[in-house]
């Protein structure tokens, strides 16, 4: 391909490291399993929403002030932790109520997906992961621009999205009985925002490095 080497690698690369469960797939399991199959797809297509615009970022080098910039990677990262502590607050008090958890659910529904772009976009180390990863692939004497670097960001994006709404429909149709139960229901809502919460604990501790970050 025009400016890519190694395209075979790269996508057996890229489906290994989808296969590692991440930030991303943890997020898309806790909607899934706490509010079925519409929130987890849709949550997928927020990932993948929010992995395109790091595609394009990285294809530009604007990612590279993320690497360059400690203070903007730490900006990113707290707002990010802060979003998804946010989240899982939210989950854990509208378990505390019946009514709460299932009056508005279209309306929840409904902002899963935007929740699932700013999710991944507020990630610092999505973006280090494209800045670190596409490169190697690239041919650095007859690069065409950005061109090769969004078209390996979109492979990875594909393959990532595949494997992720096979987790989202699985793990819905797994707990689906499970969610007809009133307590049960409750109990998978305070499980998916402890999830968010630990999400977000564990994105503070992240560093300005490039490390392998998979959905």
């Amino acid at each position: 391909m025009i400016g890519i080497e190694n395209y075979g690698l790269f996508v057996v690369s890229g489906i290994m490291l989808n296969l590692t469960p991440g930030a991303d797939t943890m997020y898309i399991l806790g909607r899934s399993v706490s509010q079925g199959r519409k929130a987890g797809v849709l949550s997928v297509l927020g990932i993948s929403t929010g992995a395109l615009v790091h595609t394009l970022l990285a294809s530009l080098g604007l990612s590279a002030v993320l690497a360059q910039s400690v203070m903007a990677f730490n900006t990113i990262k707290y707002i990010g932790a802060a979003y998804l502590i946010y989240l899982g607050i939210k989950s854990l008090l509208s378990a505390s109520d019946h009514l709460s958890v299932n009056k508005g659910k279209e309306d929840r529904l409904s902002k899963v997906y935007f929740q699932g772009i700013l999710t991944n976009i507020l990630n610092p180390k999505v973006a280090l992961f494209f800045l670190a990863f596409l490169p190697q692939f690239v041919n650095p004497v007859n690069s065409n621009g950005p061109l090769p670097f969004f078209l390996l960001g979109l492979t990875f994006i594909c393959t990532g999205t595949v494997w992720c709404l096979c987790i989202a429909v699985f793990s819905s149709l797994a707990t689906e009985k499970l969610r007809e139960s009133p307590s049960l229901s409750r109990a998978m809502h305070r499980l998916s925002g402890l999830l968010f919460i630990g999400l977000g604990l564990s994105l503070l501790k992240a560093r300005a490095t490039g490390q392998a970050q998979s959905f």
